[in-house]
């Protein structure tokens, strides 16, 4: 039997009729939900919901719940919060965006009810996502991946940070910078945009480096093949900086090595029929909108 699990935030906004009408629309159907724990206790807590419906709370629940979907209902950031559930699983995700437009969680609120008619009827596609995995240190988060990015920044201090990054062991070069960005084609429209990175289509097979704030101006973003084997060493004055993937940080010692690859699985986005990465790129951007009246 199908199964289709829900994850979304504990939060007001996420009202119990998104797991209402999902419940009932899948109930006709014959298939499963399963929803995120924490959420599906607040909405019994805040809204009285007595619905009786299976819940999971981790990778490994998910995992035995075996889902065919997985549905986001939030923002990008709450979709990049599903890849700690997802994990290799392969499971694909649709995002169901409550706020302003995303690049990942692209469907309107408003088409929230046609949008489970069409991944009921398997009116989609699915792009695979890859992911940036970091290898070294290896203990510093639960799961040790990232969709959008890694980034590497100061901590305290108002000094700068000297990287040096190699690539297969080859020498790139010194960046004296806030931070630096490693991003994959997915995360290029995120934090590395931001800071001057070009975006590219989500299926390039590269990454991004881009400095946050380089000291040196001629030093512009660079992309490179995913297949690089990318080895970064910070030096600095302050003993301990920052780490992070996508909304995940933790603390590393100044001088350790960092080791990142291309992870050996990827993510699986669900585009409804209709939508497309560049639709949503004129959308978001406003390209093409005349201003001039």
């Amino acid at each position: 039997m199908m199964t289709v699990a829900f994850y979304a935030r504990p939060v007001k906004d996420n009202v119990p009729d998104y797991v209402k009408t999902l419940n009932t629309r899948l109930n006709k159907e014959g298939i499963n939900l399963v929803v995120f724990e924490p959420y599906y206790l607040f909405l019994k807590k805040e809204f009285g919901f007595n619905l009786d419906i299976a819940t999971f709370s981790s990778h490994e629940d998910l995992k035995q719940q075996n889902p065919d979907y997985l549905i986001s209902l939030g923002g990008d950031g709450t979709m990049l919060e599903t890849l700690h559930f997802i994990g290799d699983t392969g499971v694909p995700v649709l995002g169901v965006n409550t706020g302003r437009l995303g690049f990942l969680a692209s469907v309107y609120k408003e088409d929230y009810t046609s949008a489970i008619d069409k991944l009921i009827e398997k009116q989609y596609t699915i792009h695979s996502r890859a992911l940036l995995q970091l290898q070294k240190p290896n203990n510093l988060f639960e799961m040790n991946v990232a969709l959008n990015e890694c980034t590497l920044v100061k901590k305290d201090s108002s000094s700068m940070l000297s990287i040096d990054v190699h690539l297969d062991g080859i020498f790139l070069n010194s960046y004296w910078a806030d931070g630096l960005i490693i991003s994959t084609p997915t995360g290029s429209t995120a934090y590395s945009l931001s800071c001057g990175g070009p975006i590219l289509e989500p299926t390039s097979e590269s990454f991004i480096l881009t400095p946050i704030a380089p000291h040196n101006l001629n030093v512009r973003p660079i992309v490179i093949n995913d297949k690089s084997e990318i080895s970064l060493k910070i030096k600095g004055r302050d003993k301990q900086n920052l780490i992070s993937l996508d909304s995940k940080q933790a603390t590393i010692q100044t001088d350790d090595e960092v080791i990142l690859k291309k992870a050996d699985y990827r993510f699986n986005l669900i585009n409804l029929n209709g939508q497309n990465f560049f639709n949503t790129l004129r959308n978001k951007l406003m390209w093409g909108l005349d201003k001039r009246n």
